[in-house]
């Protein structure tokens, strides 16, 4: 089992998990969500983790509270507030006072947008601060019909300086950016007396293994350790790294050169040999097998825990206004800040201005981009195939 650091472990039924609202949003691991909380500034910002995922390539989802010199709380991108995540944000509240200020950062990631109602309900004297140009599909609904409590939802002002919080905290939002059927937009908050940067989706950093929330669940990352269907895997320390790396490549590229689709024929006639035919294993289906070298791949995406942005992002995404895109970056790396929590995969980035904007040089001219082409491939093939049906321009 594994061996590494103390993970935070607690008295919990399956009442204090609970997420019963999981059938909006029907994500791994449904209606049952541990949360992990972490001190990042002592006394002063902490981080909530929970787990989200489609066929157990499941991935942090993260929440960032920061308290306020004033007294309070500040809540970056909320996440399912489970009795247990309520729980430890109360445990916060009782030290330092109120969540005064609740923030959906991002107008694209339903995977954010869907809990900030439930969220605020928690907390009934929060003011709600969003993104503006929400859009919901297959409507665009009124924001209270997305669930936001309409009689303290307020959308954040052009200028940073015009919200209550101005004297602790910056913001500057990327977009939107009209990328094709719906636009994309984030807002990323500077936090000056901490030094920190909060992001959503912009930026990210992949850790070589698997961040404590997974252990709380393993078996995502052993069912990914297989480089076939017929491989016995043992819980061990080694396989759940190994099945974390591939975790990544599948969560951030899709398909990657070192992974080879299985076609349907050859996929059914291996059922009978799978190694693990249970209904948690889907009866063993496995429509992919690795080859040998995708480790390349990952040391590759990796970069040692360099900052950088998704590619799914920069291929699908960020591409289509690199103008406005390195505008924005402009602005976010006139703030002196030190380190970076965004809202996916490591919890921690050491990074500065100058770090920031070396993650964006793929869009500039004759960077040459810093990931593979051949792992970009189904990526870019994808662009192509969906700016022919009009889902991207």
């Amino acid at each position: 089992m594994y061996s590494g650091k103390q993970i935070q472990q607690q008295n919990l039924n399956s009442r204090d998990c609970s997420w019963p609202l999981w059938p909006i949003l029907p994500l791994y691991p449904y209606g049952q969500r541990r949360t992990l909380r972490k001190e990042i500034v002592k006394d002063t910002i902490w981080t909530f983790d929970q787990l989200q995922g489609i066929f157990y390539v499941t991935v942090p989802i993260r929440m960032t509270i920061v308290r306020m010199i004033g007294g309070g709380l500040f809540v970056y991108a909320p996440i399912a507030p489970t009795r247990e995540c309520v729980g430890l944000v109360n445990e916060l509240v009782e030290k330092y006072g109120e969540v005064r200020y609740i923030i959906l950062p991002t107008i694209s990631g339903l995977e954010h947008k869907v809990y900030v109602g439930p969220f605020a309900r928690k907390f009934p004297t929060a003011e709600v601060f969003v993104t503006p140009n929400q859009w919901s599909f297959p409507l665009n609904l009124p924001l209270s019909w997305l669930g936001l409590p309409g009689n303290r939802t307020y959308l954040l002002p052009v200028n940073s300086q015009d919200t209550p919080f101005a004297a602790e905290f910056d913001y500057a939002t990327l977009g939107p950016l009209d990328i094709g059927i719906r636009p994309f937009a984030e807002v990323v908050f500077w936090h000056s007396l901490s030094q920190t940067l909060l992001a959503v989706d912009t930026v990210l950093s992949v850790p070589a293994e698997p961040p404590d929330i997974l252990h709380l669940d393993p078996y995502p990352l052993l069912f990914h350790a297989k480089d076939n269907v017929f491989d016995v895997v043992e819980d061990t320390p080694t396989n759940r790294c190994i099945g974390w790396q591939k975790i990544c490549l599948f969560g951030l590229y899709f398909q990657v050169d070192a992974l080879d689709v299985v076609r349907a024929g050859e996929m059914l006639k291996n059922l009978g040999k799978a190694s693990d035919r249970s209904k948690r294993a889907y009866f063993g289906l496995l429509p992919w097998q690795w080859k040998s070298d995708w480790q390349r791949s990952f040391t590759q995406l990796r970069q040692n825990g360099r900052l950088l942005v998704a590619p799914i992002l920069q291929t699908l995404i960020l591409n289509r206004d690199p103008k406005q895109v390195m505008e924005w970056v402009d602005k976010v790396t006139k703030w002196n800040f030190q380190q970076i929590i965004p809202s996916h995969f490591d919890v921690l980035i050491q990074a500065s201005g100058y770090e920031f904007r070396q993650g964006f040089s793929f869009l500039e001219k004759d960077s040459g981009g810093y990931l593979p082409e051949t792992d970009l491939k189904f990526l870019r093939q994808l662009d192509d195939q969906l700016k022919k049906i009009g889902v991207l321009r």
